[in-house]
Formats: structure tokens, sequence, C-alpha cells
């Protein structure tokens, strides 16, 4: 990777991260609203942060971005884990949301695991988290206090968005990890929770087509060689018909809520999917970045994982510079995902002076432990 290329690609890990952090932020107050009330609300759509009620000020992310910091702290991890010679393994990554586990069902840190991640006391809030994630999870552990054996798949048939909406960090990855690996993988980490198939291929979609703009093609292209990967594997067919309707509303129909809503309420991996593609085929410029995260947002249905998958997608293709100033500024957690945005970056260019011939960079392995 050249020097520039290196520059753009950190400016898309950071757009992919904060982009999805800031949809989710402007959609989780109004997630469990009518589409009607939202709009009556607010005419133009959900365009800043606004009162979520108590607990949950203008500006606050919920599950959706919590669980996407877990992921990239996964994949840290399972990159520091290759200097013991034990190769890149995703499973460490179902060991990371055994940790996101942690954060939702303890009151703070209890010093018991090591990272830095689990000891931010910001992220113990629980944001409205998935029950399927939960449950899962919790089932996983199988009456322990973690995850005895990592990398295993949900014993159920949920093909709900909470898979979806925190796999974009797997597009991240640089290119010495294959396309079809990328997509494949996403589709594992996803079925740690949900293992319904479509679960499954529309997060592996979302890490594609990340993949794709972190390559340099264009939203357009992204999508059609993502779906190009999606429709060889068993199972496409509801994924790939809601892409299809996606893109076609997206060339002939009016940007609004009534077209959004014919696209489902985004509960389900392939509707929110296809609501994050269709917004941000709506607006793709990125003066129009506010523009689609609004359209993404305002509608009946689970408008935080829609938001969030449009600022991840968005994000990816144009780069931290196009987001909305005012809404970065402002998004919980500002600190520590652009600190994990630049980690990620590190661990995946500079891995030869992090990991060295003389072992692994003690303070960088204290902070990232290999599993």
């Amino acid at each position: 990777m050249t020097r520039q290329g290196e520059e753009a690609w950190r400016a898309r890990v950071r757009g992919c991260l904060l982009g999805g952090a800031i949809g989710d932020a402007l959609g989780g107050p109004v997630e469990f609203q009518d589409g009607r009330t939202i709009v009556a609300k607010y005419p133009d759509g959900v365009r800043s942060y606004v009162d979520g009620g108590p607990g949950w000020p203008p500006g606050t992310i919920t599950d959706d971005t919590q669980m996407t910091l877990f992921t990239v702290e996964g994949l840290i991890r399972a990159g520091v884990r290759t200097d013991r010679g034990l190769g890149f393994t995703v499973g460490v990554v179902h060991g990371a949301y055994d940790r996101w586990l942690d954060t939702q069902t303890l009151p703070g840190p209890s010093g018991e695991r090591n990272g830095w991640l689990q000891g931010e006391q910001w992220l113990y809030a629980r944001r409205a988290p998935g029950n399927t994630c939960l449950t899962a999870l919790t089932e996983a552990r199988k009456g322990g206090p973690r995850i005895p054996q990592y990398g295993g798949q949900a014993v159920n048939d949920s093909k709900g968005c909470g898979g979806v909406m925190r796999v974009a960090p797997f597009g991240l990855l640089p290119a010495v990890f294959p396309k079809e690996w990328v997509f494949d993988k996403a589709a594992e980490a996803a079925g740690y929770t949900h293992g319904h198939p479509t679960g499954k291929l529309a997060s592996g979609t979302l890490a594609a087509i990340v993949r794709e703009l972190c390559d340099g093609a264009t939203l357009d292209d992204a999508i059609t060689n993502a779906t190009g990967l999606l429709v060889e594997h068993e199972g496409h067919e509801e994924t790939s018909t809601a892409l299809k309707l996606a893109r076609h509303l997206a060339a002939t129909a009016p940007a609004g809520p009534v077209t959004v809503e014919r696209l489902g309420g985004g509960w389900i991996a392939e509707e929110a999917l296809a609501i994050a593609v269709y917004a941000a085929l709506a607006y793709p410029e990125p003066d129009q970045f506010l523009d689609a995260l609004a359209l993404a947002v305002t509608h009946s249905g689970d408008s935080d994982s829609t938001g969030a998958i449009c600022g991840n997608i968005l994000g990816a293709l144009h780069g931290e510079t196009a987001l909305p100033a005012e809404l970065v500024f402002t998004v919980e957690g500002r600190p520590a995902i652009l600190q994990l945005a630049d980690d990620f970056a590190l661990e995946f260019t500079q891995q030869q002076r992090l990991h060295g011939d003389y072992g692994p960079f003690t303070a960088w392995t204290t902070r990232y432990p290999g599993g």
C-alpha cells in the first residue's frame, strides 16, 4: 500500500466507524416510533440529535455501535494473535462479543478481563440491546462466566438485523484479506448470534460492499460486486431480492419515508441492509451525507440500525471529512471510536513494528491481548 493509499484507507476506516455511530445516534431515539409520528415532529427528517428520554441524551449511541466497536477490537486482537503463529482466527471476535455481553450484564468493569475496551464505563449502559444477541451469547456460556469455545454458530433461526449492524469492520481489513474471505468471515461472525442463512448472508454482503468501497469502487459498482459474491451462496434470494428492490427504488421513486417503508421496517437483516443501501444511493454525494442519514432513520422501524449501516457505507465511500462536523463532534464515545479506528489501522499496517523480530511490543499486547 502506497503512502497516499494508506492515508485514504485510514480516512475510510475513520469515516466508516464514525459514520456508523452518528447514524446510530440519529436513529436511536426514534427507533420505536411510527413513521407518521416522526415526520410530524421532523418534517425534513431527523437531521440532528434529539433527546431519547431519561438516560438517553442527544448524541447517545446504541448497542449497534457498541457491538461494532467490539468487532473492531476483536479483529485487532485476532491480528495480534498471529504473532503466536496461530494464524488469523475469527473466533477471537466471538470472544469480543462475550466481553460486550459483560457490559450488558454487569454494572461496570470487573477487573477480571484484559484489554482496554471492556474497561470503558460508558459502554456499560444498556441501549435496547437485541434479545437474540443477548440470548445467543448467554446460551454459549452454558452457565459459566464466559464462552468456553469461541467460534461456534448460534443454534436458532433468527435473521434479525443484530448481525448485519455490527460487521462493517470486516470490510475495512486491507487487501491482504481476499474479498471472498471477508464476505464469508463476516457471515460467520454474524452467525455467532443469528443462525438463519439470510442473517449471515446480508452481513457478508455489507462487509463486501465496505471492502469494495475501501478498494476505491464507486457505490454502484461496490453493490454490484458484492451482490456477485452473494448470489454464489445458497439461500441468497431474500437478500439479493431486497437489494434489487432498493436499487430500483433509488433509481425510480422519490426519496422519502413512504419509499423507505416499501423496503420494510429494517428489523430483519435483508431489510436493514436494503434500506441503508437505498438511502446511500438516493444521496450518494459527499455533501449529501446528512440527507442520506436522515432518509435512513426517518421511518417506522429499526431506525438506529438502518442509520448505522448507511453511515458505515457512506463513511467508507467518502472518508471522515464528509461527515457532518456538528454530529461527529457531539456523538457519544468519539474518543474511543477514533482510538479504535487508528489502532485498527496501526495493527494492519505496522504489524512488523508492533510485533517485531524481538517479540511483541508489550504496551500494545497489554492493550490488545491476542485472544
